[in-house]
């Protein structure tokens, strides 16, 4: 019988509410944040529109797109989509505007 490989998780944190998730490194973080019952501010969810933009605060993603709606400043400055961003580390994003989901 052979062990079943064990999938990387990371944990997200969202500032300033202090909610934590958990999303899988091939998982974008805003379906893992909704899937947590945390709803995080979106449209398109394919990096074009920038309603869900926020801030990564701590940790290191990769977009899973080239072309992501960021200029390269934005990126400089830290600013991610989390609806085409997947975790290569423990996350903090700063989003004001996230909610929990009923139920």
């Amino acid at each position: 019988m052979s062990e079943g490989k064990r999938v990387a998780r990371f944990s997200v944190r969202i500032e300033p509410s202090g909610w934590t998730f958990e999303v899988g490194p091939d998982q974008p973080i805003l379906a893992a944040a909704r899937a947590s019952g945390i709803d995080l501010p979106a449209s398109c969810r394919n990096g074009t529109c920038r309603t869900c933009l926020c801030k990564l605060a701590g940790g290191t993603i990769r977009h899973n797109i080239e072309w992501p709606g960021l200029s390269a400043e934005e990126k400089r400055e830290g600013y991610v989509l989390p609806c085409v961003a997947l975790a290569q580390s423990d996350l903090v994003l700063i989003v004001p505007a996230a909610r929990r989901l009923p139920g």
